[in-house]
C-alpha cells in the first residue's frame, strides 16, 4: 500500500499551464425530448443563460484561455452561441441597447473557441480523444456541461491548483448518499494530506464505474470536472470499449492510474446536475433566487404557491 504520509508538492517551474478546456456536447439529449429534437441540450436556458455559458463562464474564471467544443450532428447554434452576431448587434444599436450589445459582444469575445466532431456517440471517452489533435501534448481540463457549479472558487480552478501542486491529473469528487452510489463513477482513495488542501485531497487507488452500495469502496463520486495529462489520450487510444459499448472515460483513467499517480479533490461548492428534468428545474429555481434583478421577486413568487 502506498504510504498516506505527506507528499512533497513539485517544483512549479516543471509543470506546465493548464491553458486549454474541452467540453464534451455531442450527446442527443433523449432525456429532454422533445425539446431536444432540434436543438442541442447544452442550449437549454437556465433563467437566461444556455447551460454551456455557464460552463465556459466557469473556464474563464479558472484561467482556461482555450475552449474545445466537441460537438456532432445538429450542434451548429452551440457554434453560433460563440460567434459574432453583427445583424442582432446592428439592431441592438439601432434601438439604442447598447447594454444589451455590449453583453452580446461579451460572450464572443470571452475566450478562444474551437470544435472538433464526435461523428458518432461513442461515449465519454471517444469524445475526448477526438480532442487530441487540438489539446496537444499539454494538460487539459474536462468540463461535462451538464453539471453546474458556481461560485466564486470555481471547482475547475481549484482542481488546476491541485494540478499544479502535485503535477498529476486531479478529479473532482463529493459524497453521495451510500444508496446512491450505483448511479456514480466512485473514487477509491487514501489521504493525502499535501498542504494547503489537506483532508480533501486523496491519492486515488481505484475508480469503479457505477458500483452497487454493498460493492463501493466508498460514497466519494467523480462530478464531471477533470484535469488530465496528456498521457490519457494514449491510455483512451488502448481502452477496449466497455458499458453500453462506449467508450468510457473511467476507464480511461484506470489505464492511467497504471502510469502515474492521480489525484481526487472533494471540491468546495455545489453541484447542479442538468441532466435530467428534476436537476434542470431546480437549477433553473435557485439560480434564478439568486439573481439580483429576479431574485426577491421569485422568492415571493413561490412563496405564493406555497400558500394557495
Amino acid at each position: 500500500m502506498v504510504s498516506t504520509s505527506a507528499q512533497s508538492p513539485v517544483n512549479p517551474s516543471s509543470i506546465r499551464k493548464v491553458r486549454k478546456a474541452v467540453l464534451p456536447a455531442a450527446g442527443l439529449g433523449t432525456r429532454f425530448l422533445p425539446a431536444t429534437k432540434a436543438q442541442p441540450k447544452e442550449m437549454l436556458v437556465v433563467v437566461d443563460k444556455p447551460q454551456i455559458q455557464y460552463v465556459a463562464e466557469e473556464c474563464v474564471a479558472s484561467g482556461i484561455e482555450h475552449i474545445i467544443i466537441v460537438t456532432g450532428k445538429g450542434k451548429n447554434s452551440i457554434e453560433d452561441h460563440f460567434d459574432y452576431a453583427p445583424t442582432l448587434e446592428r439592431f441592438l444599436e439601432e434601438k439604442g441597447k447598447h447594454d444589451q450589445v455590449s453583453m452580446v459582444r461579451s460572450i464572443s469575445e470571452m475566450v478562444q473557441v474551437s470544435y472538433t466532431r464526435q461523428k458518432e456517440p461513442l461515449g465519454l471517452g471517444h469524445a475526448v480523444l477526438v480532442a487530441k489533435d487540438l489539446v496537444g501534448d499539454e494538460p487539459f481540463a474536462v468540463l461535462l456541461g451538464d453539471v453546474l457549479i458556481p461560485g466564486e472558487n470555481p471547482a475547475t480552478k481549484q482542481l488546476i491548483d491541485v494540478y499544479n501542486a502535485t503535477g498529476t491529473g486531479a478529479i473532482a469528487v463529493e459524497e453521495v448518499p451510500h444508496e446512491k452510489t450505483h448511479l456514480y463513477g466512485i473514487v477509491d482513495g487514501e489521504p493525502a494530506p499535501l498542504p494547503p488542501f489537506g483532508e480533501r485531497l486523496l491519492r486515488i487507488r481505484d475508480l469503479i464505474e457505477k458500483p452497487k452500495p454493498a460493492a463501493a469502496p466508498s460514497n466519494l463520486a467523480i462530478t464531471g470536472r477533470y484535469v488530465l495529462p496528456p498521457a490519457i489520450f494514449d491510455c483512451l487510444a488502448k481502452t477496449s470499449t466497455g458499458a453500453g459499448g462506449e467508450l468510457q472515460l473511467t476507464d480511461g483513467l484506470r489505464g492511467l492510474l497504471k502510469r502515474e499517480k492521480m489525484y481526487a479533490y472533494v471540491y468546495e461548492g455545489r453541484r447542479h446536475d442538468t441532466g435530467d428534468k428534476l436537476g434542470f428545474l431546480k437549477a433553473t429555481v435557485e439560480f434564478a433566487l439568486k439573481r439580483s434583478d429576479l431574485g426577491e421577486q421569485f422568492r415571493q413568487y413561490l412563496k405564493g404557491l406555497e400558500l394557495s
